[in-house]
């Protein structure tokens, strides 16, 4: 057991990509006192969460919540629209899309995954470097004449890589190809960090949860809706009781849940989302996408290279940085760890040993991501790691030299 005197002295520097850090404000409304979860006061905090949350994912329909991490919401967005035996088409992006299509085979799917094929010259995997390929699932989808395919599986951002996915090209491709299957997205480590927009990129689930760049602690998460897998649902052969949407959109009209819900932890929402719409989603994806520039600024000095190798659909939400061959990049993040209290994301999967993650979500600022990176440069001299200069003063050059200002005038695309 730690006691809380072992840590070290001044705050601990939290820069994995989730849970991200919680802001104080957000810390003071979990310590409300708890209320009665079916009197009138937690009606109207259910009202404002969900109503809050229908902004945030940028949708008009049904947004549900469950007291659950993740991989709850991924488990309730396919036991809701699919029956045993069905056809399901996954891609293969990363460490996460590989556990939810492991998630599929378990509940008795059949998923069938894509993958852009082939190692490039760091030794590592094309498909967990680079974004969704829409060409290739619109090429899979013609072939389905018998349209057994029941819904296209994909991650938007990629935790476990730093990469994004074209989500509006995905629709178009499934559109192209003249196929009816549903499209579901998980956005568990993009929503309020990476420009989203639920309805008007198609999507019919989309999968997220709290501890990212709503920056709360893990513990909820949600499906948002369309009326295509609303509809789906109804004729879904899969066993569901806690995860089953029907119960629950009913008594969300109401401002209830039909199981205790996470009374605290929707304090904490109601105040995240508020600070959130406070200050207005652009200016939020703005911030991001200045701290993701400014990371890989140093990244690029230091002369290592980025896991996302597509300049183009860089992570706004971390950036992975891949260590020269016979670097254990677990080892420098132990000692990264140990000598400067600083935590960064660990390599997954196919990665594992090879990369380590920064995360710029949460409770974040310029000099908080300076003294990371700090940390991360005489992180990488200690462990002898040849580098081709300072990435903390690049870093430093870009964030005195690029006004958040200048990055939130620029339009979303």
């Amino acid at each position: 057991m730690i006691a809380l005197d072992d840590h070290a002295s001044g705050r601990h520097f939290l820069q994995i990509p989730g849970p991200s850090p919680v802001p104080d404000r957000i810390l003071r409304a979990i310590s409300l006192p708890t209320i009665d979860h079916r009197g009138p006061e937690f009606a109207t905090l259910g009202k404002k969460v969900i109503g809050g949350l229908q902004q945030v994912f940028q949708t008009e329909h049904p947004v549900v919540i469950y007291p659950a991490s993740g991989t709850g919401a991924w488990e309730a967005a396919l036991v809701n629209v699919a029956s045993p035996g069905d056809s399901l088409l996954m891609y293969e992006t990363g460490h996460f899309a590989s556990l939810w299509q492991k998630m599929a085979q378990r509940l008795g799917l059949e998923p069938e995954f894509l993958a852009l094929p082939g190692i490039d010259e760091t030794g590592l995997p094309r498909s967990w470097r680079h974004g969704v390929q829409a060409d290739l699932i619109e090429e899979r989808l013609r072939k389905d004449g018998a349209h057994r395919i029941k819904a296209v599986c994909v991650v938007h951002n990629e935790t476990s890589t730093g990469v994004t996915s074209d989500i509006a090209a995905v629709r178009r491709a499934i559109d192209a190809a003249g196929h009816p299957a549903l499209l579901m997205v998980d956005t568990i480590s993009g929503l309020a960090s990476a420009d989203y927009r639920h309805d008007a990129w198609g999507v019919d689930v989309t999968v997220s949860g709290s501890q990212k760049g709503l920056m709360l602690p893990p513990g909820i998460s949600f499906n948002a809706l369309s009326p295509k897998a609303i509809e789906a649902a109804r004729t879904a052969r899969l066993p569901k009781a806690f995860w089953a949407w029907d119960e629950i959109v009913e008594m969300n009209k109401g401002g209830y849940w039909p199981c205790t819900p996470s009374t605290n932890l929707l304090y904490g929402l109601s105040e995240a989302l508020d600070m959130v719409l406070e200050q207005g989603l652009p200016a939020v994806f703005a911030r991001h996408q200045r701290w993701g520039e400014g990371v890989r600024t140093a990244v690029r000095a230091w002369g290592l290279p980025t896991q996302c190798a597509d300049e183009r659909v860089h992570s706004p939400v971390l950036t992975g940085v891949i260590t020269p061959q016979g670097v254990d990049a677990d080892a420098l993040r132990r000692l990264i760890h140990e000598r400067f209290d600083l935590s960064l994301g660990a390599g997954l999967g196919k990665l594992r040993g090879r990369m380590f993650r920064i995360g710029h979500l949460g409770d974040c600022n310029d000099l908080t991501l300076m003294a990371a990176l700090t940390g991360v440069e005489m992180g990488l001299k200690l462990a002898g790691v040849p580098l081709a200069g300072s990435g903390v003063l690049a870093a430093m050059a870009f964030f005195a030299g690029t006004p958040l200002v200048d990055v939130a005038s620029r339009p979303i695309e």
